[in-house]
Parts: structure tokens; C-alpha cells; sequence
């Protein structure tokens, strides 16, 4: 067995700086190749010698290699970003139209939309529920929005893009229905 204080993973690469292109031009193949004893997986570990990791790192071309590298995550950031701001302008701009509905019918749609989503109850309804089934049913009614985020993964600002959406949403719905403006608030200060 070989071992592993002399040796070093593709991951912990990685995480000094290497990308797997470097390794693939500078490393080559991995000095020990094999199955990890420790878990089961399809594909092998990949170990490379630490000390000819180490010398490799020395080397200008290594140097070369990183800032390219580093200029290369610059460039993605910056396209992230742009995107970012692209989507928070749209969702600013984007006219938000609430469908507007007479009292009784709002009522009944918002309570067809709770049974529809598996709620169950007594027959009677709770004092404020149906205020809160009426926000939630518009909020529904509302998700075609959602569409604004696209083009947003993960933490290039897609929670900050989410929360002005719902925001600006639940302040449409407040402006509809004046008489369901206390719940969008209540929601709004329970999503900060």
C-alpha cells in the first residue's frame, strides 16, 4: 500500500492552485492509479507524488500556467457578474401585472388552490387564513416571473435575485389588494 503522506490527490491539487488542465500538461499521467479501499466508486484515485508535485510548482512554466489560470476566473467572474446585474435591471423593469379579481372569487381560487395542495382541515377556517391562502394563490399565479431568474446559477447572486423578485411581487399584490397588504408585509420581513 502506498502512502498517502508522500502522495497527493487530483482534489488537493485543486485546492493548491492547479486546474486540471495543468495537471493533464505538467503532471501527466498520476505516478500511483487504483481503486480508494476506503469507498466504492467506478472511478479510480489518482495520486501524485508530492515531492514531483512540489518541484513542478517551482517551475516558470507552472507560474505561466496559474496566472493564465487566474486571468481565465477573472474573465468568468466578471461575466457572472455582468450577468447578475443584466438579471437584478430586468426584474426592476419588468412590469408586474397581479390578475385582478372580485373579493368572492379571489376567495374561492384561494381556496381551491390549498385544497389542491393537499391542506386539509376542519370545516371552518382560521382567522387570517384565508388572508394567507388569498397571498399565496396570487403568489402562485405569479410564478411565470420566475422565468427572470433564468440564466443564474448557484451564488453569482441568484438568492439576492430571488428575494427582489418576491419582493417586488409581494408589493404588486399589496398594491391590487389593499386589504391583503399587512400579510405581504408580514412575508416580506419574514424572508430578510
Amino acid at each position: 500500500m502506498t502512502d498517502r503522506t508522500t502522495y497527493t490527490t487530483l482534489g488537493a491539487l485543486r485546492e493548491r492552485g492547479w486546474t486540471d488542465a495543468m495537471v493533464r500538461d505538467l503532471l501527466g499521467e498520476p505516478d500511483v492509479q487504483g481503486r480508494d479501499p476506503r469507498r466504492w466508486s467506478l472511478a479510480p484515485v489518482r495520486l501524485y507524488l508530492l515531492a514531483r508535485v512540489e518541484a513542478v510548482e517551482r517551475t516558470p512554466e507552472f507560474a505561466r500556467c496559474a496566472a493564465a489560470s487566474g486571468s481565465r476566473s477573472a474573465a468568468a467572474e466578471a461575466g457572472a457578474e455582468r450577468r447578475r446585474r443584466a438579471v437584478l435591471a430586468a426584474i426592476r423593469a419588468e412590469p408586474i401585472e397581479v390578475p385582478r379579481l372580485p373579493a368572492a372569487e379571489l376567495e374561492r381560487r384561494a381556496v381551491r388552490h390549498r385544497h389542491l395542495l393537499g391542506a386539509r382541515g376542519p370545516g371552518g377556517v382560521a382567522a387570517g387564513a384565508l388572508v394567507r391562502w388569498q397571498v399565496s394563490y396570487l403568489r402562485h399565479a405569479l410564478s411565470r416571473y420566475e422565468t427572470l431568474l433564468d440564466g443564474l446559477y448557484g451564488s453569482t447572486g441568484r438568492a439576492e435575485a430571488e428575494r427582489l423578485l418576491r419582493r417586488r411581487l409581494y408589493e404588486a399584490i399589496a398594491a391590487a389588494y389593499p386589504s391583503l397588504a399587512r400579510e405581504c408585509l408580514r412575508r416580506m420581513g419574514a424572508e430578510r
